[in-house]
């Protein structure tokens, strides 16, 4: 079966770019002759094996007296509990939401990843014996030393949620908005929460002229989803051209056939803010900043390669121009939170970068008895990276408390 070297095959055959991963390097593709649809027969297959009853839920063949804390149930941290628990272990994932799934449950939206595909495998996990202690925020609710004193071993599997920012005019104004507030109530929506600030329309695209900054796959969720809300108009402005973004060249189109209009390489110099009444609003959204009426674009060119061997975006001087937008939505990308300091742990090295430093064959930290797998460790990335660090780091663990060297965390 397809989940022998991919935890969530259903996830993977929908959300992954395949065009630009295992179909992007098809052979028979390479010889001009179309490319095997690999993400939909790895959908096909694992859906019809939900629907026979093959897949069940886990049964270690012994049980281990050794516990594993996770913290993070993304999916770097669900595929470790998944191979985890298949060996016996005694699992526990902590999740700072109210829901198991991290991105997978309430990033990327409900047309592109149906929510019950992922409540399923939740659910799985839990028939399983995989303990879930949710709304728990480490830190705050439990400190990181505590599930340390609990578990043998932990595992790092925060993904990265803090939003890259502007330092522009404006840049707190009201009606702009960060892309993970935004997805997130939608996705609560669907599953008929209450979300006050859709419902005052503070996250809400209906009826408004819908400006999206970025051009990753974030981005690309954000246009679609706001189209699917009834905006006026959705527009995204990205500050290279269409063949040097970094999202799927797939989700650009199918964002182009809905209505979404791409202004490729500009990106914001400062948002104006409209006077009071202007955007049908009675007074700002508080005393202390303007609500959005445009968005004031720089236009770019694209100079000399950067670091990376892309071609830096260059500003043309005197080109800018005013985009009216009641709504605003950065999808900018996403920055490791600093864990160490938010949790006062000590001996936890980070890179430069604000990432958890790991070895990068076992995934173990700096700690003893402690591993870190997905985003927090790589950066914002793909979900089925994570897949793999987290499978990955469950072996190592494994060994680890195979190897007798049990409770050294909490020593």
């Amino acid at each position: 079966m397809s989940q022998a070297t991919n935890t969530f095959p259903e996830i993977c055959g929908r959300i992954c770019p395949q065009d630009r991963l295992c179909e992007g390097n098809c052979v028979i593709e390479q010889s001009g002759h179309g490319t095997v649809t690999i993400g939909a027969i790895e959908k096909y297959i694992t859906d019809t094996a939900w629907e026979e009853g093959w897949v069940e839920a886990i049964a270690p063949k012994r049980e281990r007296a050794e516990s594993v804390g996770i913290i993070g149930a993304g999916p770097g941290g669900l595929a470790a509990a998944d191979m985890l628990r298949r060996q016996g272990f005694q699992v526990t994932v902590y999740d700072r939401y109210d829901r198991a799934g991290g991105l997978m449950t309430y990033g990327i939206p409900g047309f592109k990843l149906e929510k019950d595909v992922v409540t399923r495998r939740n659910d799985l996990l839990a028939r399983g014996g995989v303990d879930f202690v949710l709304n728990c925020n480490v830190g705050e609710d439990i400190s990181f030393d505590a599930i340390r004193g609990k578990h043998d071993a932990v595992l790092i599997a925060t993904g990265v949620y803090k939003t890259r920012d502007l330092e522009i005019d404006n840049a707190d104004a009201g009606g702009v908005v960060r892309a993970i507030d935004y997805l997130t109530a939608s996705n609560k929506v669907d599953f008929g929460d209450d979300v006050p600030d859709y419902t005052d329309g503070e996250l809400n695209a209906k009826g408004k002229r819908v400006v999206v900054i970025g051009g990753g796959d974030t981005a690309m969720d954000c246009v679609r989803t706001a189209i699917r809300q009834g905006a006026q108009s959705v527009k995204c402005l990205y500050r290279r051209d269409r063949a040097n973004m970094p999202g799927s060249q797939r989700e650009v189109q199918n964002a182009e056939e809905e209505g979404v209009e791409f202004i490729w390489l500009t990106a914001p110099g400062g948002f104006v803010g409209a006077a009071e009444g202007e955007t049908g609003r009675d007074t700002p959204i508080n005393d202390e900043r303007p609500t959005i009426s445009a968005v004031r674009v720089q236009q770019m060119r694209l100079g000399a390669p950067d670091v990376s061997g892309r071609q830096s975006p260059e500003l043309i001087e005197g080109a800018d121009y005013d985009e009216p937008a009641e709504l605003v939505i950065k999808a900018l990308g996403f920055e490791p939170e600093d864990l160490p300091r938010l949790w006062g742990v000590e001996g936890l090295e980070v890179t430069r970068w604000g990432t958890i430093k790991t070895d990068y064959r076992s995934h173990a930290t700096s700690l003893p008895g402690v591993y870190a797998v997905g985003d927090i460790v790589r950066g914002a990335s793909l979900v089925v990276w994570a897949i793999r660090d987290g499978r990955e780091a469950a072996d190592s663990i494994a060994e680890f408390l195979g190897a007798g060297i049990s409770r050294v965390a909490a020593e």
